[in-house]
């Protein structure tokens, strides 16, 4: 388990957590559309937030090789950087789509990039935080699958291929995918005892305690009791719902951005 971090909140400040923009679905002009709502979520929050956590699949794929980077979504990455530089904390996981970053955001934007959940003491409340794939019980075969994604010969063989060949190919693997192929309304609450980011948050409960678990993955807003003073939050996603979470020192909630 990783250390904790501690991220103090000013009076008036707060903590902004969001996931599963899936930029570069399900098309290049619906996706274009979603990264202009992003960019002014995150123009409008800005002005309140110490730290901003963007909690995995930002992009629906993303692969840096060792000059170039895929190209689109320059307006987030331009309102990253105008964040970071102006001192707004920016905290980035990989998720499974986008698993294959590397260190452009951390060397452009100063923003660090996790791959495995984090510990953090926000204000005067415990995080944990993650993307969420790969986590509780079941899934094998993804599990297995991520562990060869992940590897450095995997990376090495994908660098060899042509730009124009290997990110046609993940991006027409994206396309079979669960986020660009469903229709709002078709994530549904399975019960806590078959969700299984509930029930690994139970497990890491019962060893050491947060106030709050943070994951995406899931597509689908929920705020769950872990026990009588822990809650699962699930951040949704941004291919409809546009749902986010913010701390304010005091309280985690659960917000639709209009």
């Amino acid at each position: 388990m990783s250390e904790i971090e501690t991220i103090p909140l000013a009076t008036g400040q707060k903590a902004y957590f969001a996931s599963d923009f899936h930029l570069g679905t399900p098309s290049h002009q619906q996706s274009r559309e979603r990264e202009r709502v992003i960019v002014d979520w995150l123009d409008t929050i800005s002005a309140d937030a110490a730290v901003i956590f963007l909690v995995g699949d930002v992009f629906d794929f993303w692969f840096e090789y060792k000059r170039s980077i895929p190209k689109g979504f320059i307006r987030l990455q331009g309102k990253l950087a105008e964040l970071t530089d102006a001192g707004t904390r920016i905290v980035l996981f990989t998720g499974n789509h986008d698993m294959w970053m590397n260190d452009y955001f951390t060397q452009e934007m100063g923003i660090p990039v996790y791959r495995q959940p984090r510990r953090y003491i926000i204000g005067e409340k415990r995080f944990f935080i993650g993307h969420g794939d790969g986590l509780g019980p079941g899934d094998y075969v993804y599990k297995r699958l991520k562990t060869v994604f992940e590897s450095g010969l995997a990376r090495r063989l994908f660098r060899w291929l042509h730009p124009d060949l290997g990110i046609g190919m993940a991006h027409a693997w994206s396309r079979r995918s669960r986020v660009s192929n469903q229709k709002k309304g078709e994530e549904h609450f399975l019960g806590e005892e078959r969700e299984w980011l509930w029930q690994y948050a139970r497990e890491v409960e019962a060893k050491a305690h947060h106030d709050y678990y943070i994951f995406g993955h899931r597509h689908l807003p929920l705020d769950l009791a872990v026990t009588t003073n822990s809650r699962y939050i699930n951040l949704g996603e941004w291919v409809f719902a546009k749902t986010y979470g913010v701390f304010d020192g005091k309280t985690m909630s659960l917000l639709e951005w209009k």
